[in-house]
């Protein structure tokens, strides 16, 4: 983790939006809630969580890119995830159940985002109902997207696997090695640069 970085205004109320937008926080919770949250800032490829360590920051991520990875039984780096401005950065099972994270979680480029510890997160949870309601829509969309991601490295082919990334997540391109999105896919560095070129032929 980083130090500390000056309160920024403007980021605040981006974070405000994200609860009130939920349609599940009233706007004067949305701003109690954010006024919970420390502002933090990681430089390109530092590490907001590493293998092994609990994950105790539960982080709205601003602006920036994020990935988390973990390495196979051969010592491959395998990417698990992306993360893009708006989105909630953490690794649920380490978080939740207070146990050590098998995954990495890194920047991929200067990354602003705001967090808050577990303990606080966890106190919100139980004492708020509108915090509780918000946090298991996030949970919901969390588990969602990870069955959508397991079904589509069965049923999907690594074209349409890519084309999904490409529609859902276009910015992540600039941001992220091949090697890292095609880890992500579940392909070789080859297969992506074949398919990369037969769509930019269509």
């Amino acid at each position: 983790m980083q130090e500390q970085v000056p309160y920024d205004e403007v980021g605040r109320k981006k974070l405000v939006a994200f609860f009130h937008n939920s349609r599940l926080v009233s706007l004067p919770n949305a701003e109690d809630f954010a006024s919970r949250f420390t502002p933090l800032i990681l430089a390109k490829h530092d590490f907001l969580l590493i293998k092994g360590k609990i994950n105790d920051e539960y982080l709205f991520l601003e602006d920036g890119f994020m990935r988390s990875f973990a390495y196979d039984t051969e010592g491959n780096e395998i990417t698990t995830g992306f993360f893009s401005p708006g989105q909630v950065v953490f690794e649920v099972n380490s978080f939740f159940n207070r146990v050590p994270s098998k995954e990495f979680i890194q920047a991929l480029s200067v990354v602003r985002g705001w967090y808050i510890p577990y303990t606080e997160l966890n106190r919100l949870f139980h004492e708020v109902p509108e915090f509780r309601d918000f946090g298991r829509q996030i949970l919901v969309r969390g588990f969602s997207g990870l069955k959508v991601r397991m079904l589509s490295l069965i049923t999907e082919t690594a074209e349409e696997r890519y084309a999904a990334l490409m529609h859902s997540n276009p910015e992540i391109f600039s941001h992220a090695p091949l090697k890292t999105i095609a880890s992500f896919l579940g392909i070789t560095d080859t297969s992506l640069s074949r398919i990369r070129k037969d769509f930019s032929r269509k």
